[in-house]
């Protein structure tokens, strides 16, 4: 049996996540986030006093980690050392520390190897920076969600603060261009559209209408 693939790429606060949780309610699908899993080696550097742009330190972490995805109800959920870190993971040190650990191909392959054999055995709908170009090429379908950086960081500072977490506009901000940046601008699977993927800006649109949108695409109308 085939299973099917949805790929949804951009950066921070384009959308995807939200999107990416829409449709695999909508379709039965397995949503993978593979930014947690990013973020679940950083938090580890960061347990482990190990700086996130030592790829030396990094190469070893990862030969010893104890990283584990569970798949529950179509969802995932991300356990470091036995504890289940999903609320863990969502601090701006860590989504830094994702960012710069995504940099180094031994923590990228470990993890795409994990990626992919959850896409062989399920129906995903999988965000991320890399998917459509590099996690899964021949995905049935490709998105690309783009958004301008004010609004972008307006989204992410919402949705922090409804998780309770402390932080500005400013410091959300310079998050997201840092990790823009860094995304970008890395030189193993870096964060671009993929040539046939469908690119949909969101910065003026609601959440229905850039989910009626992709469901358009899907359906064929």
């Amino acid at each position: 049996m085939k299973y099917k693939s949805i790929a949804i790429d951009g950066p921070a606060g384009s959308g995807k996540s939200l999107m990416a949780k829409m449709l695999s309610e909508q379709k039965g699908y397995t949503y993978l986030d593979t930014g947690a899993m990013y973020r679940t080696v950083a938090l580890k550097a960061i347990r482990s006093n190990i700086d996130t742009l030592d790829g030396k330190k990094l190469e070893e972490l990862i030969k010893n980690i104890d990283i584990k995805l569970v798949i529950e109800n179509n969802r995932q959920h991300m356990y470091l050392d036995n504890e289940c870190v999903d609320s863990l993971i969502r601090t701006n040190e860590v989504s830094k520390g994702a960012s710069d650990v995504s940099k180094f191909p031994p923590v990228r392959l470990f993890l795409v190897d994990m990626q992919r054999q959850v896409a062989k055995n399920h129906n995903v709908v999988m965000e991320g920076r890399d998917i459509g170009t590099y996690v899964l090429p021949d995905a049935d379908f490709k998105f690309f969600l783009t958004a301008n950086n004010e609004k972008r960081a307006q989204r992410r500072l919402l949705q922090m603060q409804k998780d309770g977490k402390d932080t500005t506009y400013e410091e959300v901000l310079a998050d997201i261009v840092y990790r823009d940046k860094q995304d970008s601008g890395r030189d193993f699977a870096p964060l671009k559209k993929a040539d046939d993927a469908i690119e949909i800006d969101t910065s003026e649109m609601g959440i229905d209408e850039v989910f009626n949108t992709l469901l358009r695409y899907l359906n064929g109308k």
